[in-house]
C-alpha cells in the first residue's frame, strides 16, 4: 500500500518508520527544508512517562486565576478574539475533575510505557545515539503544597506500573548532587529510574536517516495546500514545493501528523480535531562549570520546567502559554527561566551564550493525544501529543502503523475510530 504521511516530526519521522516496517511504501511531506525543525527541534529531551499528570488537574483551575496576566507564569491564557481558544478553554475546565484526571493519567502512563519500551527496542536494533541517558527523571518540590499535592498521582502511576518513588530531599540530592544548593528549600521529591532523556531533534534526524536506508521517500520544503476528499476518503494531497510548483500527490493511505496545525487541515474535511497550540519556550547553554551541572534529568513541578543534559549542554525548557500561533519569544518568560536555573545551578551553564527557542505544542484538552481512524476511510490521526510527543512517538508511530495495516494495536490505550 502506498502511504503518505503529513508532517516529517517526531511523531511523522516514527510513523513513517513502522510504515515501512509493516511492508508500506512511504511518502513523508514537510514544509521545512530538514525534519523535527518545528516541535520537536528544542523541546526538554525527557521520555517521561512519570510526567503523566495532565495540566488539567483538579489544583489547575485556582492556579490559572493566580497566574494570569501574568508575564513569567508557568502556564498562560493570554485571552483572545478566538472562540476556538474559548471553547478549547471550557473543554479543559470539563477535564479538572479527579474522575477524568485519574483517566487521563490511565491513558497518557499506558501509551508512554509502551513507547519507551518501544523507543528502548529501536534504539538497540538500529544503533540510534542522540545523546541519551538513562539514569531516570527526579521531580523536585520547593513548595510543601505541591510535594503533598504530588503523592496521589505517583500512587496512581505505580499501580499502573510506572515506578515513580516518593522520596526525601536528602535521598533526591543523594541522586543528583548538583541539588544541594537548594536543599534547604527541598520539600522532596520523586524519583522513576526507568525514565529516559535524549536529544529528540537528533533521534529524529538519525531515524530519518534509517528510514531513508530502508526505501522512505521525503519531500521536504513542500508545503501542503489542502487535502482533498472525494466520496468520503482522501482524493489527493495538494502541495507546493520549494520552487512553488503546484503538484497533487495521491496514495492509498494518508497519515496527518501536522502537530499543532493538524485541526486547521482536518477543520476543511468537516473533522473537530480538539487541539490548540500551546507555545512552550526552552533554552540551550553550553555547560559552564561540570560540578554544578546535573546529570540526571529533572522536572522542577512548581514552576513547570524540565532539565535535560544533552552532552556538554543544558536544556531547560517548559511552561505554555496559550496565544494562538505566535511565536514571538517574550523575553520575560525566557528570563525566567534562566532565572530558576541559577537559583538552582549557579554557574552550571554559561548564560551569556544561551540560546532561546519556542515551540507550538499541539495540546489536547485533556493531555491525551489523538490517535487512529478518522470519519475518512483512509485519513488516519496521530496528534494532539502537546508537551509528551517525544515521550510517546514511538509507542504512537508503531500503533498507527498497525492501524492502517489492519492490525490491532499492541498496547491497551483509547484509540480514535478503532
Amino acid at each position: 500500500m502506498n502511504v503518505v504521511v503529513l508532517g516529517a516530526g517526531l511523531l511523522g519521522v516514527t510513523s513513517a518508520y513502522f510504515l515501512r516496517q509493516q511492508g508500506h511504501d512511504v511518502t513523508v511531506i514537510d514544509r521545512q527544508a530538514s525534519a523535527a525543525a518545528e516541535t520537536s527541534f528544542a523541546n526538554g529531551g525527557q521520555i517521561s512517562v512519570s510526567h503523566a499528570e495532565p495540566w488539567a488537574n483538579p489544583s489547575a483551575p485556582l492556579k490559572l486565576l493566580k497566574w494570569l496576566g501574568k508575564e513569567d507564569a508557568p502556564l498562560l491564557f493570554r485571552l483572545r478574539a478566538d472562540m476556538r481558544q474559548w471553547l478549547w478553554g471550557l473543554q479543559f475546565l470539563r477535564e479538572c475533575t479527579p474522575e477524568r484526571t485519574r483517566r487521563n493519567i490511565a491513558q497518557i502512563v499506558r501509551l508512554g510505557t509502551y513507547s519507551r519500551e518501544t523507543l528502548q527496542q529501536l534504539r538497540r536494533e538500529r544503533s540510534i545515539a542522540y545523546d541519551e541517558r538513562t539514569q531516570g527523571i527526579l521531580h523536585f518540590y520547593t513548595s510543601e503544597k505541591e510535594f503533598d499535592g504530588a503523592e496521589a498521582p505517583a500512587a496512581q502511576m505505580r499501580e499502573l506500573g510506572c515506578d515513580r518513588r516518593v522520596i526525601s530531599a536528602d535521598e533526591a540530592v543523594r541522586l543528583e548532587p548538583a541539588l544541594r544548593h537548594i536543599r534547604a528549600q527541598l520539600a522532596g521529591a520523586t524519583y522513576t529510574a526507568e525514565d529516559e532523556s535524549g536529544d529528540a531533534n537528533r533521534f529524529a534526524r538519525e531515524l530519518v536517516t534509517r528510514c531513508e536506508e530502508d526505501g522512505v521517500q521525503f519531500r521536504m520544503s513542500h508545503t501542503v495546500t489542502a487535502l482533498r476528499a472525494s466520496g468520503g476518503e482522501i482524493d489527493h494531497v495538494e502541495a507546493t514545493d520549494g520552487e512553488g510548483r503546484f503538484q497533487q500527490i495521491r496514495a492509498d493511505a494518508y497519515v496527518l501528523a501536522m502537530g499543532s496545525l493538524s485541526p486547521q487541515y482536518a477543520r476543511s474535511l468537516g473533522i473537530a480535531l480538539p487541539i490548540y497550540p500551546a507555545k512552550g519556550y526552552s533554552v540551550t547553554m553550553p555547560v559552564k562549570d561540570a560540578s554544578m551541572a546535573h546529570q540526571v534529568s529533572l522536572t522542577d513541578d512548581e514552576y513547570k520546567l524540565v532539565f535535560s543534559r544533552l552532552g556538554d549542554r543544558l536544556r531547560i525548557a517548559g511552561t505554555a502559554e496559550l496565544n494562538g500561533y505566535d511565536r514571538d519569544l517574550n523575553r520575560v518568560r525566557c528570563e525566567a527561566i534562566v532565572k530558576r536555573v541559577e537559583q538552582i545551578f549557579p554557574g552550571a551553564g554559561d548564560a551569556s551564550r544561551a540560546q532561546f527557542w519556542t515551540g507550538l505544542r499541539p495540546a489536547t484538552p485533556s493531555n491525551v493525544p489523538i490517535i487512529g481512524r478518522s470519519k475518512l476511510r483512509n485519513l488516519f490521526l496521530n496528534t494532539g501529543h502537546g508537551t509528551l510527543g517525544w515521550t510517546h512517538s514511538c509507542g504512537s508511530g508503531k500503533s498507527i502503523a498497525r492501524i492502517v495495516s489492519g492490525q490491532k494495536p499492541e498496547v491497551d490505550f483509547a484509540f480514535v475510530g478503532v
